[in-house]
């Protein structure tokens, strides 16, 4: 099985250095690169085609969502997961915009890190719960759209947590069949393939 190739974006050398050593730990990953800047960081995203790049979200020069924006037209294939010391609601959402399929706090765990990791590879979106709370908070404030019914935005904020359709199924008393019938058609509606996508495209229309 091939190797989860990952790609460091962070201004600070103590904090490449700890991910590099967390990370090679993991015989299913492989660090491929290590970049102080968002400008050295894209180059070696294009040059390495890594899977996932953990990007901080502030540094001088190119900013990380200028990175992660970048990197979802240069390289859409590679996951951003934003790692960062800072939460707020606003910088959630303009990382989700910007394409990143994950927003982590450098307090992050080893464990939890590692996970987060394998489950962005697997098509999930990986969130700080903090984040994610500051997410719904916002998204609970916001009138229904038309296009959207009640219960399929309820499913999309539920997918924005991430939650497995199991999951919503114990929570909506409905069976798992049914969930993922309701979730195909909420795909098919904002016109996307997988979960990460749903997130990005209801944070575009305002639905998150």
């Amino acid at each position: 099985m091939e190797s989860i190739r990952i790609l460091i974006v962070d201004d600070h050398l103590i904090v490449r250095q700890g991910l590099q050593a967390i990370l090679a730990k993991e015989s299913d990953m492989e660090v491929v690169g290590a970049a102080g800047s968002g400008e050295e960081g894209l180059e070696l995203l294009d040059r390495t085609r890594p899977h996932v790049a953990l990007v901080d979200v502030r540094m001088p020069g190119m900013s990380g969502v200028e990175l992660c924006r970048r990197a979802r037209e240069t390289a859409p294939e590679t996951a951003v997961v934003m790692l960062t010391s800072f939460l707020n609601e606003e910088l959630v959402r303009e990382c989700i915009r910007a394409g990143a399929r994950g927003y982590l706090l450098k307090d992050v765990d080893d464990l939890n890190l590692v996970r987060s990791l394998r489950d962005v590879v697997q098509g999930e979106a990986a969130v700080n719960p903090k984040a994610a709370a500051l997410l719904l908070d916002w998204v609970n404030q916001r009138p229904d759209p038309g296009e959207i019914s009640g219960e399929e935005l309820e499913l999309l904020r539920n997918i924005a947590q991430g939650m497995t359709n199991r999951e919503m199924a114990n929570l909506l008393y409905l069976s798992e069949n049914t969930v993922k019938d309701r979730v195909l058609e909420l795909f098919r509606k904002l016109k996307v393939k997988g979960r990460v996508e749903a997130v990005m495209e209801g944070v575009r229309r305002g639905l998150l």
